[in-house]
């Protein structure tokens, strides 16, 4: 939709420029208005993104028609942002709106609230462990999803409160119902000091250090891919698909870099609102969009991998059993700092007569210590290792599926 607004004209900081002004004022105005100045200033090429957060907060009959026929505009793509007057999304809402209902009735769609508090505002892994259970293979760990999303959910818990009706920065005038709103919004309480409120970022700056911590967790998953899929291992084969899967690893430098900027923007920031604060609004978006192409891409990733379990058994060695004999020697009641010694020297053996540790004879394992019986022989067992670690969060299959159980509990809590 064509506009006859000029830049500069009704601009959110153009009242300030009216009157008398001395020449070096003057000469920062237009300063001001020059396009790369008006350009730099502007957020509304990425915040435009939040239009249905900032139209939806407005429910009064005439403006509520005139916002949903701008949301129109947006959803189509039919909406023309005007550069130097849409400054962010809130003044081209605005603007808009006027242009269709009117500017004295759009005029009021701020009533009650400032534009600040607006800004202030707005199973597969599972199932694949569960089909492999069986597998073994050296070193392996297990992904422990489950935790970045409980703190995710503590996040959304923390900061999931409302700065509707903190005003500009003091308070609200008009009376409204500040409870009314949040819970409407679907907030779970306020922000209860009305210059914090407009102020806070702290959703912004949490959500991405959840996101850091979580693409942190990706990146190690994906370097244990690209190691797991090398000729030396052989473990896994990517689809070809996925090949380039290991973008995984890199885009969560994207991600820390986000977080880290932001912080330091927030950092130096004196009380109550600056317009630095429009920089949370990139780093959030970009940061919401890369975390979430970059789980679409670690879903497709799992789903069609291959594993290569004859190469997992072929790589195992007698030598990851030396704790075995040590923990053999703990039931035997053998003291605890004696057993690591013994065992080292068991495999201090197999390396001198160059046989596998499986593979000394119950004769040259008495030599080391005579308080190894002949049941020792079960210990050089890679199933029975496995399945010795039977504690809760163990390797053994019992604790494995019931991981998985609690982690489908959590996934559909």
């Amino acid at each position: 939709m064509a506009s006859n607004t000029k830049p500069g004209e009704n601009i959110l900081w153009g009242g300030r420029f009216t009157g008398t002004c001395n020449t070096l004022y003057s000469l920062f105005i237009i300063a001001a208005l020059t396009p790369f100045m008006v350009a730099y200033n502007e957020s509304i090429h990425f915040d435009k993104k939040l239009y249905k957060q900032d139209i939806l907060e407005d429910e009064f009959n005439k403006i509520e028609k005139g916002l949903q026929a701008v949301m129109k505009e947006w959803d189509n793509d039919s909406f023309v942002i005007v550069p130097g007057v849409d400054e962010d999304i809130h003044t081209a809402n605005e603007r808009r709106l006027g242009e269709i209902i009117g500017k004295d009735v759009a005029g009021k769609l701020h009533t009650g609230r400032s534009r600040n508090e607006q800004v202030a505002c707005d199973m597969l892994a599972a199932d694949r462990a569960e089909s492999e259970v069986d597998h073994v293979m050296p070193g392996y760990t297990h992904l422990q999803r489950a935790q970045p999303i409980q703190r995710l959910r503590e996040v959304v818990k923390r900061v999931n409160k409302s700065a509707l009706g903190c005003g500009v920065l003091a308070g609200n005038p008009f009376n409204i119902d500040r409870d009314m709103m949040a819970a409407e919004l679907g907030f779970e309480g306020l922000l209860w000091n009305s210059m914090g409120g407009v102020a806070d970022r702290d959703f912004v700056a949490e959500t991405l250090q959840w996101a850091s911590m979580l693409m942190q967790h990706v990146s190690r998953w994906a370097e244990d891919l690209i190691i797991y899929s090398t000729a030396e291992f052989g473990f896994v084969r990517l689809a070809d698909a996925y090949s380039t899967a290991w973008r995984l690893r890199g885009k969560s430098g994207r991600v820390f870099g986000q977080m880290a900027g932001f912080m330091m923007t927030l950092k130096g920031l004196p009380s109550t609102y600056n317009k630095d604060l429009q920089e949370s609004w990139e780093a959030m978006l970009d940061t919401v969009k890369t975390v979430s192409d970059s789980m679409q891409i670690a879903t497709g990733v799992l789903a069609t991998l291959a594993i290569k379990p004859e190469k997992m058994q072929a790589a195992l060695d007698p030598f990851m059993l030396a704790t075995d004999i040590a923990d053999y020697l703990v039931r035997k009641g053998v003291p605890f700092c004696e057993t690591h010694h013994i065992s080292g020297r068991v495999v201090a053996l197999s390396e001198q007569t160059d046989t596998p540790m499986n593979e000394l004879t119950y004769d040259q394992l008495k030599s080391v210590d005579a308080r190894f019986e002949k049941d020792i022989a079960e210990s050089f067992d890679y199933e029975r290792s496995v399945e010795m670690r039977s504690a809760k969060g163990g390797t053994s299959k019992e604790c494995v599926l019931e991981q998985i159980k609690v982690l489908r509990q959590i996934l559909n809590a």
